[in-house]
């Protein structure tokens, strides 16, 4: 006991050239906590000897079915054997299916062809509509989003029966986006329409805004006319994947990580579980917390979630949530993340979901 009193005192004073952290202070207290309690009552150095032992070793055995899942997946990965066919791809058929090779598969994905096997309700969700029915030029945009490329292919409507000269789109990006070119001018006929391609680069995970106008001349005047666009929002979950990391990246990163928004729960679902589940499924986020160490029933439930960007960025979230006895579940998500964006975007995401659940 006099050992980890001085550990503590040490590690509090300013002499100490690195501060001891709130865990070790709080993991020290509980063992002299028990120290001395143990003389009086027998069942704590069961429980400390014993239980936490079985705990410990449970979530070994988790870590090492994770490993060995993991190294069985890589070993299951496709090879190409010594008597296989090459294909090449100028001599195949378009509809080869599953004999692609790795770069046929990226090409198609990097120049959209894959996305005509997207369903009809897939397609309809990203289109956005730009103008209002009652204006002179009705636009919509079917927004395609790609790992690093955002296109955009708007629909213009000339809803005038007079001709619209020099008409022109001009789009401007608010965050991390860059407008590769800009789409040339045109002249529309009466109630016709025209299709305008547009190229936008993505350089982060963050919640990016494109917002602009439509600019044309009309007959027998010599002042241009403007139509606002409304602004169209990039969807993070887009940028954003479950990935893993063990606890001792984990409890560095949140330690580095300077940005963080905490998120308070506030939602009409009982069981703790499902609420995890949910969060997962709103943010993409995997759970590092083993399952055995969930396994239970137990009004309360904490546990650490993680996700990368296919930029590179990692996100780190801590939820701690209590069953209150009239079934209400309360408690906050706590989201950190090296820039600002990512943490303001992923708790977006938990309000939107809270929010949706309980309309």
């Amino acid at each position: 006991m006099l050992i980890m009193a001085s550990i503590i005192r040490v590690g509090q004073s300013q002499f100490a050239s690195n501060p001891i952290d709130e865990d070790s202070y709080d993991r020290i207290m509980s063992c002299l906590h028990i120290l001395e309690q143990i003389s009086t009552d027998y069942s704590i150095k069961s429980v400390f000897l014993h239980d936490t032992r079985a705990a410990f070793a449970r979530i070994v055995e988790a870590e090492e079915k994770r490993t060995a899942a993991k190294k069985a997946k890589d070993k299951s990965a496709a090879t190409v054997q010594v008597d296989d066919l090459i294909v090449f791809r100028q001599f195949s058929k378009r509809n080869i299916g599953d004999e692609a090779d790795e770069y046929e598969l990226d090409l198609t994905r990097a120049t959209g062809q894959a996305d005509s096997r997207d369903d009809l309700i897939s397609k309809l969700s990203r289109v956005v509509q730009l103008t209002g029915f009652s204006d002179p030029v009705y636009a919509e945009a079917y927004v395609n989003v790609h790992q690093y490329d955002i296109l955009l292919d708007v629909l213009i409507v000339n809803q005038t029966s007079e001709t619209l000269q020099n008409l022109s789109i001009e789009f401007a990006t608010l965050g991390d986006l860059k407008l590769v070119e800009r789409p040339t001018q045109h002249n529309l006929a009466p109630h016709s329409f025209h299709s305008v391609k547009a190229t936008i680069k993505v350089s982060s995970t963050e919640t990016g805004v494109i917002f602009g106008n439509i600019v044309y001349d009309g007959p027998g005047t010599s002042e241009s006319n403007c139509v606002v666009l409304n602004d169209i929002h990039i969807d993070i979950m887009d940028y954003i994947n479950p990935a893993y990391c063990n606890e001792t990246q984990f409890r560095s990163m949140w330690t580095e990580f300077e940005w963080e928004n905490k998120v308070n729960v506030n939602t009409n679902i009982t069981d703790l579980r499902e609420y995890l589940g949910h969060i997962m499924k709103s943010t993409n986020m995997s759970c590092l917390t083993p399952e055995v160490a969930l396994s239970g029933d137990c009004g309360f439930l904490s546990a650490n979630m993680y996700a990368r960007s296919i930029f590179g960025e990692d996100a780190l979230a801590n939820i701690s949530i209590e069953k209150q006895t009239d079934g209400a579940i309360t408690g906050h998500v706590r989201i950190r993340s090296k820039t600002q964006g990512i943490a303001l975007s992923l708790g977006d995401k938990i309000t939107l979901g809270i929010y949706n659940i309980i309309l």
